[in-house]
C-alpha cells in the first residue's frame, strides 16, 4: 500500500486543523458541563414557554393596589363565598357552576386553574413576556356577559345598551364600585337635568339615590342563584317600585277594608221593585215633557194676546194724535 509523504507547506495547516478541533470539543464539553447549572440558577417563579395561570399571588407582586382592591370583592369570594357553596351543595356540586365561580375551568377534565374570579379570569392566562407584552382584554360587555348574561340581557335592552354605554363606563372591574362617591353621583354625570323634575326633586330631598327607582328590586325576589334574577338593568321604573315605598298611599281603601273586616254587606236587591221603580220614574220625564210642551203653548197665545191688545192701543193714540195735529192746523 502506498505511504503519503506530507511536504513541509501541508504540515501548518495540519497543525492548525487539529489545534481547532481541539479547542472546539474542550467548548462542547464544558457548555454541556455547565447548562445544568445555569439553568437552575436563573430558575424564576415566571412560568415558562407556554402560557399558564400563574395565580393571583403572582400578579398580586406587581399590581399590589389593584390586587388589595380585588381581594375584598365577590369576584374574589365567587368560589369560598358561604352562599355559594350551600347553594352548590343543594344543587348537587354541579360542575357548569364552576365556569363563573373558578378561574380557568377546564370541563372535560372537570379541573380549574384557581378558586374565584381573578385576574386571568378576564384578562386570560399569563403571557410569556408580559409586562412588555401586554395582556389581552376587550373592555366590553361581553366579556362580562359570559357569567352576568342576565345583567347584560337586561342592558341592551335599556337606553345605555342602545347608546353603547358599556359596564365599564359605570363600573370600575377592580374593585366592583361605581365610578362616583355614590349613584346618584354617578348618573347626574350624563343625566343633570331630571333634578329639576318634581318626582326627581321630591325623591331626592327625601334621601333616595337613583338607583331606589330605577334599579327597584324586590326583596321577595329570591338570592339571585345562577345569575338568573333580574338586577333593574333596564333602567326602567314600574309600578312595583312605587308600591314598594307607598303601600300605604296604594289602592289604601282595599288595604283598610282587608285589615279590618268592616267591609259592609252588599245589600238586597229586589228586581220587581227597581223595575216598578224605573217605570215610576219614565212616567214623571213622560209627565214633565207634557207640562213643559203645555206652558210653552200657553205663554206663545199669551204673548199674542197681550200684543194684539197693545199694538191696537198704541195705534189708537198715535191716530188720535194726528187727528189732533190736523184740526189745530186748520184752526
Amino acid at each position: 500500500m502506498p505511504k503519503l509523504k506530507l511536504t513541509a507547506n501541508a504540515r501548518p495547516w495540519i497543525a492548525f486543523g487539529l489545534g481547532l478541533g481541539a479547542f472546539m470539543a474542550l467548548g462542547l464539553a464544558s457548555a454541556a458541563w455547565t447548562a445544568p447549572a445555569a439553568a437552575q440558577e436563573s430558575a424564576t417563579p415566571t412560568p415558562q414557554a407556554e402560557a399558564s395561570y400563574a395565580g393571583d399571588q403572582f400578579c398580586g407582586a406587581c399590581h399590589t393596589d389593584i390586587h388589595d382592591q380585588w381581594e375584598s370583592t365577590r369576584h374574589a369570594a365567587a368560589f369560598s363565598s358561604p352562599i355559594f357553596q350551600q347553594n352548590w351543595s343543594d344543587l348537587g356540586s354541579q360542575f357548569t357552576c364552576l365556569e363563573c365561580h373558578t378561574t380557568g375551568y377546564d370541563a372535560e377534565k372537570a379541573s380549574y386553574a384557581a378558586e374565584g374570579v381573578t385576574y386571568e379570569a378576564c384578562h386570560g392566562p399569563y403571557q410569556p413576556g408580559h409586562p412588555e407584552k401586554p395582556m389581552p382584554i376587550e373592555p366590553d360587555a361581553a366579556l362580562c356577559a359570559t357569567c352576568h348574561k342576565t345583567t347584560t340581557d337586561e342592558w341592551r335592552a335599556s337606553r345605555h345598551g342602545e347608546a353603547g354605554l358599556q359596564c365599564q363606563s359605570c363600573h370600575n372591574p377592580h374593585d366592583q364600585k361605581p365610578k362616583a362617591e355614590s349613584i346618584t353621583a354617578l348618573c347626574t354625570n350624563c343625566h343633570s337635568d331630571p333634578g329639576e323634575g318634581f318626582a326627581h326633586s321630591t325623591h331626592a330631598g327625601a334621601g333616595l339615590e337613583c338607583s331606589n327607582c330605577h334599579m327597584y328590586r324586590s326583596a321577595d325576589a329570591g338570592p339571585a342563584i345562577g345569575g338568573l334574577v333580574p338586577t333593574g338593568h333596564t333602567f326602567s321604573v314600574g309600578s312595583e317600585a312605587c308600591i314598594g315605598c307607598h303601600q300605604d298611599t296604594v289602592h289604601t281603601r282595599d288595604t283598610i277594608l282587608s285589615l279590618t273586616g268592616d267591609q259592609p254587606p252588599a245589600p238586597e236587591v229586589d228586581p220587581q221593585a227597581l223595575q216598578q221603580q224605573v217605570q215610576d220614574q219614565e212616567a214623571q220625564i213622560e209627565s214633565l215633557e207634557a207640562s213643559s210642551s203645555v206652558r210653552l203653548y200657553v205663554g206663545l197665545a199669551q204673548g199674542a194676546i197681550v200684543g194684539l191688545i197693545v199694538g191696537a192701543v198704541a195705534a189708537w193714540i198715535v191716530s188720535r194724535r194726528l187727528r189732533l195735529v190736523d184740526e189745530e192746523g186748520e184752526a
